[in-house]
């Protein structure tokens, strides 16, 4: 894994805005830039981020069935009482899920390190899937990457066949998102472009137009009745909303489903930790109500999982971080070392949430940047990744996107 400086494609920006990539720059910085890209040897991506990935996926279904069957777990995970059964439901009539992303620190030579994952809601997706492969095409196309050279990206072909799979040729889906947010109609836009290609109808629908019907189905802004909806909205908003008691009878399914809202949700960090202690791609992690006492002051963590922490307790005073079990972009996501605070997120718009705390893994750092890797995950395998960078240990909203290329 290498860093590399590139010349960059001239009319790049022309480029993005013919293709409607407007949020190319954001608030005068570049958050598409490829002055420089970087660099993976084929068996660092097969070996080092695919194949955990895929397994991470796995062992996340595994804990899913736990959580589920633990009223006590959905609890903790902040999913509200009156929607266990919904959640439940949705996972035990096996509804269909189409996408994820792993967000995890690599620096190319140790087992990639799982961050959290973005199970219901992620973004990036069209830059990831889309510009990031038109950029590999133009640069190879220019004499700037050597012949040969490849991405980790099938992102869009495997969203294709995963539309092909779910659904009959014709199916009318419809997608909603945020209206006014152009990083988000990008990723659901990316989305209806994949379903088409797989020749499904695919309807938008801004999410503040979306009504109920006197028969209790969920209509669009033309008042055709939603059977099968894509939402760019979190589970843990939804299931707050008024229209949440409307979702079991509307006949709507929902894609993500409801299982995923315990997947998207860094409560399930501890519980992959408590199943899988010791896994190479996980670190220590535990609900921050149990250890809080032996975090801070030598004492004792929550009997239930005191052996556990005992085997983890020097890394977690050594750094660990603090995280909302909800929490977007790195909002209200702290870094304490030896006790002290050493980084904290000026977004604290996630502060009310439950935390829990996770052991520290620094990122690598390349020029002044700190790149995560983000493993995109459609249906059950990995399938492409993109690469986000920040000088903060914090990756955040403005956390710049770079190409990566496969040489060697």
């Amino acid at each position: 894994m290498q860093k590399i400086s590139l010349p960059e494609r001239p009319d790049w920006r022309q480029t993005a805005r013919d293709a409607g990539f407007t949020f190319a720059d954001m608030h005068g910085e570049p958050y598409w830039e490829e002055s420089s890209a970087y660099r993976f040897d084929l068996r660092q991506i097969e070996d080092d981020i695919e194949d955990p990935s895929t397994e991470l996926h796995a062992m996340c279904r595994e804990a899913v069935a736990a959580i589920i069957a633990s009223e006590r777990l959905m609890t903790r995970l902040g999913i509200p009482e009156a929607h266990h059964d919904l959640i439940a439901d949705s996972w035990n009539r096996a509804e269909p899920e189409i996408y994820g992303r792993f967000d995890l620190a690599y620096d190319g030579k140790g087992p990639a390190k799982l961050l959290e994952y973005n199970a219901d809601t992620p973004t990036s997706l069209y830059e990831a899937a889309a510009f990031q492969w038109q950029w590999l095409e133009d640069q190879l196309a220019n004499g700037v990457l050597a012949e040969g050279s490849d991405q980790f990206n099938g992102i869009h072909e495997a969203l294709v066949e995963r539309f092909r799979e779910l659904f009959p040729k014709g199916t009318d889906l419809h997608f909603t998102a945020a209206a006014g947010n152009p990083e988000d109609y990008a990723t659901v836009e990316a989305m209806g472009w994949a379903a088409r290609e797989a020749g499904m109808g695919a309807h938008y629908c801004d999410l503040d137009k979306i009504g109920i019907s006197a028969e209790g189905q969920f209509l669009d802004g033309e008042d055709r009745v939603m059977e099968t909806l894509f939402k760019l909205y979190p589970w843990e908003d939804l299931l707050q909303d008024d229209y949440a008691s409307h979702i079991v009878g509307s006949g709507c399914m929902f894609l993500e489903p409801a299982w995923k809202a315990v997947l998207s949700n860094k409560g399930l960090l501890p519980v992959l930790w408590q199943m899988f202690e010791g896994h190479p791609n996980l670190l220590p992690a535990y609900f921050a109500d149990d250890v809080a006492d032996a975090l801070v002051a030598s004492g004792r963590a929550d009997r239930a999982i005191a052996d556990s922490f005992d085997r983890a307790a020097d890394a977690m005073r050594r750094g660990h971080v603090v995280k909302p079990i909800f929490s977007r972009e790195g909002a209200s996501i702290s870094i304490v070392e030896n006790g002290e605070v050493s980084e904290t997120s000026p977004n604290t718009d996630y502060d009310h949430h439950p935390r829990i705390v996770q052991a520290y893994h620094p990122l690598p750092e390349f020029d002044g940047f700190r790149p995560v890797i983000g493993a995109w995950i459609v249906g059950q395998n990995c399938v492409g990744m993109g690469v986000r960078e920040d000088r903060s240990r914090i990756t955040q909203d403005l956390s710049r996107f770079k190409p990566h290329f496969i040489a060697g």
